[in-house]
C-alpha cells in the first residue's frame, strides 16, 4: 500500500536535501530487484511530425498511459519473474493518486513509495508515425525524492539495485555510499539522458564519474554517451572500460548496442520489428540485462541478445509498458530467429 501523508516530513516545498521521514511501514522481505526512480502518467500525442525549432505539428488525439523509468524497470523485472520493488515519490495531486492506484495493481512491491505535497512528475510525449518520440517531463515529485533509513536498508538487502540518472544527485550520492561497501549488491546505473537534461534534477557529472567505477553495469544511450564522452558505440564502451567500468552497455536504438566486460567488446544488432512506439524500449532492455547479465551471470552475448529481444518486443505496442514481455515470450521470439 502506498503511504499517503500530509503531515510535515521535513520536506517542505522548495527545501533542499532534507530526507523523507522514515514513517512508512516496513515492507517485509526485500525484493530481488530494487529500482529507484519516477512513476508517471504519460500523455502521448501522435503527431504528424516531430517539430523542429520554431516549427509545429498536429496531434489528432491524445493517449494516456503509465510510465516513469523507475517504475518501468521494476515492472519489466517482475514480468521476467523477478520479485521487484520501487522507491519513488509521488505528489498529493490527482496524478499521484492515479499513479499510486496503478502501482498497487502491479506485481511490484510498493511499500517504499510515498505520497507527499506537490505536483507529481508527468510526461508529455510527441510521437511520429515511425514511433520516434520527444519527451518533456514536468512536475516536482521525482526531483524531490530523498532516501530514508528504510530505503537505504532496502537497497542494501536487494540482490540487485537500479538507479536512473534522473534521480536527484543526493539520492545517487547515498546510493554510491552503499554500492561501495564490500558486501553491497550489484548496482546498475543508467545514464538516461544528456548532461544538460539532467541539470538541476539529476546526477551531476562528477557523480556519473563515480558510477563508472562503482556500478556493476553502466548503461548509456547514444545521445547521452555523446554528451558525456564525446563519442558513442564501441569507442564509448572502450572509454568507459578504460575508466574502470566492469560491465558496459552502450545502446543505439535500431542500430543495436555494444556491450563490454573484462573479456572484450561485443557488437550486438537490434532485431528488425515493426515499430509502433519507442517509448520504454530502453527500460525493457535494461531490465533484461539486470535479469540475464547481472543476476543470472550469463555471457555478454547471450544477455545482450535477450535484452535486444525484450526491447524489440516492447516497441511493437503503444506506451512505455505496452509490449513488456515475459521470459517465455522473449524465449519464443528468440527461438524463431
Amino acid at each position: 500500500m502506498v503511504a499517503s501523508d500530509d503531515a510535515g516530513d521535513g520536506d517542505a516545498v522548495g527545501s533542499g536535501d532534507t530526507p523523507d521521514s522514515g514513517d512508512i511501514p516496513a515492507s517485509g522481505d526485500t525484493p530481488a530487484v530494487v529500482s529507484v526512480g519516477a512513476a508517471t502518467v504519460d500523455r502521448t500525442y501522435p503527431v504528424t511530425n516531430l517539430p523542429a525549432a520554431d516549427g509545429g505539428a498536429y496531434a489528432p488525439a491524445v493517449e494516456e498511459s503509465f510510465g516513469g523509468v523507475g517504475a518501468n524497470v521494476a515492472f519489466a523485472c517482475a514480468r521476467l519473474d523477478r520479485s521487484a520493488g520501487l522507491i519513488a515519490r509521488l505528489g498529493d495531486d490527482e496524478v499521484g493518486a492515479r499513479v499510486a492506484e496503478n502501482l498497487a495493481a502491479l506485481p511490484v512491491n510498493d511499500a517504499r513509495i510515498r505520497r507527499r505535497d506537490g505536483t507529481s512528475t508527468h510526461c508529455v510525449i510527441l510521437r511520429d508515425g515511425d514511433g520516434k518520440r520527444s519527451i518533456v517531463t514536468a512536475g516536482e515529485s521525482a526531483r524531490r525524492l530523498r532516501l530514508d533509513d528504510a530505503d537505504r536498508g532496502y537497497l542494501a538487502d536487494a540482490d540487485a539495485a537500479f538507479l536512473t540518472a534522473y534521480n536527484p544527485d543526493s539520492v545517487h550520492r547515498e546510493a554510491l555510499d552503499i554500492a561501495d561497501r564490500a558486501e553491497a549488491p550489484p548496482f546498475v546505473f543508467d545514464l538516461s539522458g544528456p548532461l544538460a537534461e539532467l541539470s538541476g534534477r539529476g546526477a551531476r557529472e562528477e557523480t556519473v564519474d563515480r558510477w563508472v567505477e562503482s556500478a556493476a553495469l553502466f548503461v548509456v544511450g547514444e545521445v547521452a554517451a555523446e554528451s558525456y564522452l564525446g563519442c558513442t558505440g564501441g569507442e564509448a564502451a572502450e572509454t568507459l572500460r578504460e575508466r574502470g567500468a566492469s560491465r558496459v552497455a552502450v545502446t543505439s536504438g535500431e542500430d543495436g548496442a555494444v556491450l563490454a566486460d573484462a573479456d572484450g567488446l561485443y557488437d550486438l544488432p537490434a532485431f528488425d520489428v515493426s515499430v509502433v512506439d519507442e517509448t520504454g524500449a530502453g527500460d525493457a532492455y535494461v531490465a533484461a540485462l539486470v535479469d540475464r547479465w547481472i543476476l543470472a551471470d550469463a555471457p555478454a552475448r547471450e544477455a545482450g541478445r535477450f535484452a535486444a529481444a525484450a526491447g524489440a518486443l516492447n516497441v511493437t505496442e503503444n506506451g512505455a509498458r505496452g509490449g513488456l514481455a515475459t521470459r517465455t515470450e522473449i524465449e519464443s521470439f528468440l527461438a524463431n530467429r
